[in-house]
């Protein structure tokens, strides 16, 4: 039996070339400032309920309590594995589309002013974070 002429891939250089530019994103401060102001806004999302005072809307809570730690856990690793992770910037955009719409959406009288205007503000940064987080590898990549 011969050994393997070609190189292994994790050698390959365009795999290489991605890793390095995964390390050269993560390490900006605008990147990290801005994934920590995510998982922030994901650990608040699953504690509003309780800290604004509609957790007697139960399905509004259950929502808001899902999505806050789908959220913080999404973008939690994302400074640490961005070569793996920065695809689920995406999928916590459409989090934070639903943390808008959710007051009106989930089942039950759950309208509360308070609600509204919570799950609008905390989804509305997550939503600019989660753009802006999508936007670093987009943008490093163009250049």
């Amino acid at each position: 039996m011969s050994a393997p002429t070609s190189p292994r891939i994790d050698q390959h250089p365009d795999l290489l070339a991605l890793r390095a530019h995964s390390e050269e994103t993560t390490a900006t401060p605008t990147a990290q400032g801005v994934e920590a102001l995510a998982f922030m806004c994901g650990v608040y999302l699953a504690a509003s309920p309780w800290v604004v005072g509609f957790n007697g809307s139960t399905t509004l809570a259950i929502t808001n309590l899902i999505a806050g730690a789908a959220f913080a856990s999404l973008l939690g690793g994302f400074g640490s594995a961005y070569e793996r992770t920065h695809a689920m910037s995406w999928a916590a955009l459409c989090i934070a589309a639903w943390t808008i719409v959710a007051p009106w959406v989930v089942a039950g009288n759950v309208a509360t002013t308070r609600a509204i205007v919570s799950n609008i503000i905390v989804g509305g940064v997550a939503l600019l974070c989660s753009l802006a987080l999508a936007g670093l590898g987009m943008s490093r990549s163009r250049r």
